[in-house]
């Protein structure tokens, strides 16, 4: 298993710059971001500079969309990167959220979705692809190398993880959800003819190095609210019996509204139907021993990167912690099974 960190590009730059400096000391190998134009700052500017100040981490965004930017552009963006830094970009991709919902936009289909994949990796890794019916090509980009990873939750985006995705992320940290939908994506893959094998696993969720349970927990309760946007949409679409675990749908039984301007925030005031319940299961919190637990049960499920928000009052010290004793124990347990 590798680490990665996930940080909202907030002003000022330097701060979040930073952080993916400082992470990469500590051993993490990707510094992703959110990526939601209006509510912060342009993270593709933000990723130039973090690459010009590190050698070895990656970046990329957490995740982006085809809604809010051309795929053309978006292509273009990491194949610049890539030859500037030696392809250390990495693409996390959904069907849109903060950053349409602000503009009273909707997230795209799955078919837009599965076209965006095609033709930001075709173009990204210096391959031709019809595109409006024209064959695009970036032929500057020679040696430019990008995989692309997607992000989902209900069973119709879970499939196309598998079907076409060179990795899959989920943003939750629940031990029973991650291992059904992992083997969702895995059985998706192998429909498809892929080696289930291929498909990378990535886990996201608040990471939190403390011991004050109660304050651990307000400051990363706004990820279940969140998360619970997502699952909103689920149940719209598939109702809450059936399509997706009862454990995944049930708590949203309370949530009434959501403003997009909080998103993502210690502080949020929209997050109150989250119980600490769901806090616990889909965030890994507590001292040291605790997120070794919980990450070596994960890695057990096939996950490959466990990818941890940052969006609350203890960044340092968790990362701090992280590095000099969370991952070498992780790297021991590899060794141990091999």
């Amino acid at each position: 298993m590798d680490f990665g960190i996930v940080l909202q590009p907030n002003p000022p730059a330097s701060r979040t710059v930073h952080l993916a400096k400082l992470a990469e000391q500590y051993g993490f190998t990707t510094a992703w971001t959110f990526d939601s134009h209006l509510l912060w700052q342009e993270p593709y500017v933000v990723y130039s500079k973090i690459l010009a100040e590190t050698h070895r981490i990656r970046v990329g965004p957490f995740v982006t969309n085809p809604a809010t930017r051309d795929w053309t552009v978006t292509a273009s963006i990491f194949a610049t990167l890539n030859e500037l830094y030696g392809n250390r970009t990495i693409c996390g991709i959904g069907r849109g959220d903060s950053a349409v919902r602000v503009t009273n936009g909707k997230p795209t289909t799955l078919g837009e979705l599965r076209e965006a994949v095609h033709v930001i990796r075709e173009l990204a890794n210096c391959r031709p692809v019809e595109h409006r019916g024209a064959t695009l090509r970036l032929p500057w980009a020679e040696e430019s190398r990008l995989e692309v990873w997607i992000a989902a939750y209900g069973p119709k985006a879970l499939a196309l993880a598998g079907e076409i995705g060179d990795g899959f992320i989920l943003q939750l940290a629940d031990l029973d959800i991650a291992q059904w939908m992992i083997g969702q994506v895995r059985d998706a893959a192998a429909a498809a003819g892929r080696d289930p094998g291929s498909v990378k696993f990535c886990v996201a969720a608040p990471m939190y190095i403390g011991d004050d349970v109660d304050h651990m927990r307000d400051q990363c309760r706004w990820f279940g609210g969140m998360v619970g946007n997502h699952v909103a949409d689920i149940v719209t679409r598939y109702g809450t019996t059936g399509a997706v675990p009862a454990a995944l749908t049930e708590y949203i039984a309370g949530r009434v509204d959501y403003d997009y301007n909080e998103h993502g925030k210690a502080d949020n005031t929209h997050t109150d139907f989250v119980p600490d319940e769901i806090v616990d299961r889909f965030c890994v919190l507590g001292d040291a021993a605790a997120h070794i637990d919980k990450l070596k049960a994960l890695k057990a499920l096939g996950v490959d990167h466990f990818a941890g928000y940052l969006q609350h009052d203890n960044k340092e010290e968790t990362l701090r912690v992280y590095g000099e004793t969370v991952m070498p124990a992780l790297a021991e347990h590899t060794l141990a099974k091999a």
